[in-house]
């Protein structure tokens, strides 16, 4: 089993042939679902699954947390989008990797995240905190 992190292959189809709408309040849900080191998550991965998901604990539930989206913007020839840190409190959970999808959309994947080894919260806060939204670090750039 392994997680790859990558911007998934169905999304970049699906950006030119419909519509992912990350616009801030007025947009798509898009949430992050948190998964052990036993699932495989790759650019091939086109929906979010519950196989090998982290178990519910505190407030984290099946299916994971909404995601607060930031406005799409760009900067110079890269177009961007992150989102606000999200916490799940607690929780005891162990998560190799993450996958961020869009709940409106028929639960399509978006990005996967590779934590790059487990990362552990016990009866305490998991959070996964986002990188500047710039065109070097933004979760997601399009360049």
């Amino acid at each position: 089993m392994a997680i790859t992190q990558a911007v998934c292959t169905s999304f970049k189809q699906e950006i030119l042939v419909e519509g992912h709408n990350f616009t801030a309040s007025t947009g798509d849900t898009f949430k992050i679902a948190l998964y052990s080191s036993d699932a495989t998550l790759s650019a091939s991965t086109t929906a979010y699954s519950d196989t090998n998901e982290v178990s519910d604990s505190g407030t984290y539930s099946a299916g994971g947390g909404s995601l607060t989206s930031v406005t799409p913007t760009t900067s110079g020839t890269t177009a961007l989008c992150d989102f606000a840190n999200i916490s799940f409190t607690s929780a005891t959970i162990t998560a190799r990797g993450a996958l961020i999808y869009n709940s409106s959309a028929s639960n399509k994947a978006v990005v996967v995240l590779d934590f790059g080894g487990d990362k552990t919260s016990t009866s305490g806060t998991f959070t996964i905190a986002f990188p500047a939204a710039d065109s070097s670090n933004a979760i997601l750039r399009l360049a």
